[in-house]
């Protein structure tokens, strides 16, 4: 086939075959490019206006059995360094954040004290026996100046910065906040683990993520009352509903996963792979 101006394949002899549009190919990678560069502008706008004196809590204190690993899933190799590695990174990079409280067993600290020597906002907590434990545990490190808390796990390392800003205006305009995506599934309630009791109208249901957002007095607060009531929580702002306050879902990506198995290392790569290459 040879090309003509008009944009047209034609055959050696001449005849027309079908139309083809020489400018697609431009017009798609433009478009990229204006997308990268839209995505950019964004996270620009949104550190400028960030929220100040943000605590972090990073959860790394899990086991992680289900990934079936030689140590805890947050310290697997994920596209050439440590999950938990790409998680602090990202929220080292995010603008207002003033500490970063990393909830990690005594064991396992050795090589990560060379991140808190080069990062003075960086401290450590002891996790407990379950995550919302842990969670107070890091929360007594958060001192009083701090005017948000975001609790994250860090088997999460997928999150996006923009998923963070948006989350934390969030948190700092209603109290607490969470990231959150629509249910896909099709979600079915049953007693006795053999009959279906009833279908759940997905519409109203979301899946819950991490970073949640939520301002250190409320969850304090939170804590107290959970403690008189010896209730168990499964997430941070199950804390706040408890206090009747309410919490605000902040529309997140699927691709924000939670490393569980090994399919979602598997997952994460290529998530990570096609990501680095937008960004070449």
């Amino acid at each position: 086939y040879t090309l003509s101006r008009s944009t047209k394949i034609f055959a050696a002899d001449g005849a027309f075959r079908r139309p083809f549009t020489m400018s697609l190919f431009p017009r798609l990678f433009v478009a990229l490019l204006i997308l990268k560069a839209a995505d950019a502008l964004f996270l620009r706008m949104r550190a400028e206006g960030a929220v100040q004196n943000v605590a972090v809590v990073l959860l790394a204190g899990g086991v992680g059995s289900r990934m079936k690993a030689d140590r805890p899933k947050q310290f697997l190799t994920l596209a050439g360094k440590p999950v938990l590695e790409h998680t602090l990174e990202l929220f080292r990079g995010i603008d207002g954040v003033q500490q970063i409280v990393l909830v990690l067993d005594k064991q396992y600290r050795g090589e990560w004290e060379r991140f808190a020597a080069a990062d003075p906002r960086l401290v450590f907590a002891d996790p407990g026996e379950e995550r919302q434990d842990s969670v107070e545990s890091g929360l007594a490190q958060v001192p009083e100046w701090a005017s948000l808390v975001a609790v994250h796990d860090a088997a999460r390392p997928l999150v996006t910065p923009k998923e963070i800003y948006e989350v934390l205006r969030d948190g700092e305009e209603h109290g607490a906040a969470v990231l959150g995506v629509p249910m896909k599934a099709t979600v079915k309630e049953s007693e006795d683990g053999e009959f279906v009791l009833r279908t759940i109208p997905r519409k109203r249901l979301w899946e819950i993520q991490t970073p949640q957002v939520i301002k250190p007095e409320i969850l304090r607060r939170g804590f107290q009352k959970v403690k008189e009531l010896s209730l168990e929580v499964t997430d941070d702002v199950s804390i706040v509903e408890q206090l009747g306050e309410p919490v605000k879902i902040t529309v997140g990506e699927y691709t924000n996963i939670k490393l569980t198995t090994p399919e979602d290392m598997q997952i994460a790569e290529s998530i990570m792979e096609e990501r680095r290459k937008l960004s070449v």
